[in-house]
């Protein structure tokens, strides 16, 4: 499970996806992100508090009506506790979110979920099996910061210093973007071929509900309180698309068990469509809207 692809291609991928999205951002995007603390608060909140307690009970239901096994259990709560991934800035970007949130949100869970996802994991094995706990993931906490920050930082130096072709490159990129996007995409698919059907069959419609879930509440929670449609989108993929590489390393290396890491790697695949399908959904919605309210005028 834990190939070349997921340790080497991805974080290679994302790294250039990420310099990309620096050339389109600036200071400015972030130092914006000051005036609504409050919208910040209400995604992490959902992140780190609303959707493991939601997995748990989604988890228990599995386990009562459809004899989940323990250590499913333990890597549904696992997945549910990893942070944001990076490619969440990737899909908030093609659908017109704010990425600068993105990115902060991914930074700022990212350091969360080196307390969050110890605990949660190790109430799990406690609470599903005979008990055990895991340490803190710094080195794989310190390889998103990579992939997220340094990549950004360079794009926004670019941009600083050449605007002009920081702005001709933003087509290109983002055409790019979706080709290395489509070949993560099937590559993962590739990669886990021969497992999928036994993985999708154990957890495909728990980790389905899950990701639905995850992607609804993340666009109409911040909407529900009069947030911005680009800060919506923003939450809508940082809260749907996990760090499974991140859930799915653990479950191999520390915990060895292949079986806890099955949740994540059905996960890790079902996003990209999921998020690809809502995202395409918001964005038909977005434009009825800005229809409407042009004819109104």
């Amino acid at each position: 499970m834990d190939s070349a692809l997921t340790t080497i291609g991805l974080p290679i991928a994302l790294g250039i996806i990420m310099l990309g999205l620096g050339l389109s951002l600036s200071v400015k995007d972030f130092t914006r992100l000051l005036s609504m603390p409050w919208t910040i608060a209400l995604i992490l909140g959902c992140q780190i508090f609303l959707l493991p307690v939601f997995c748990f009970g989604l988890v228990l239901f599995f386990v009562n009506y459809f004899d989940l096994s323990p250590l499913l259990a333990v890597g549904m709560m696992m997945m549910a506790a990893s942070p944001g991934g990076t490619t969440a800035s990737l899909y908030s970007y093609l659908f017109k979110g704010n990425v600068a949130l993105n990115i902060s949100l991914t930074a700022i869970n990212s350091l969360t979920a080196m307390v969050t996802l110890p605990l949660i994991t190790g109430f799990s094995l406690g609470y599903f099996t005979e008990g055990g706990s895991i340490g803190l993931q710094t080195d794989k906490m310190i390889q998103v910061f990579a992939v997220i920050l340094v990549p950004v930082a360079i794009g926004m130096f670019v941009r600083a210093r050449m605007t002009s072709f920081a702005e001709r490159m933003e087509k290109p990129v983002k055409l790019g973007s979706v080709f290395v996007l489509v070949a993560v995409i099937v590559g993962a698919i590739a990669a886990e071929w021969a497992n999928l059907p036994e993985y999708i069959v154990s957890v495909g419609l728990m980790v389905l509900v899950f990701n639905l879930v995850s992607l609804t509440i993340g666009y109409w929670a911040p909407r529900m309180v009069g947030t911005g449609r680009p800060e919506a989108v923003a939450s809508c993929m940082e809260i749907g698309l996990h760090n499974t590489t991140l859930s799915l390393t653990i479950a191999v290396t520390v915990l060895n068990s292949t079986e806890i890491a099955i949740p994540s790697a059905v996960y890790g695949v079902l996003m990209f469509f999921t998020a690809a399908g809502v995202g395409a959904l918001l964005t038909r919605r977005n434009a009825r809207e800005e229809k409407a309210e042009a004819e109104a005028v």
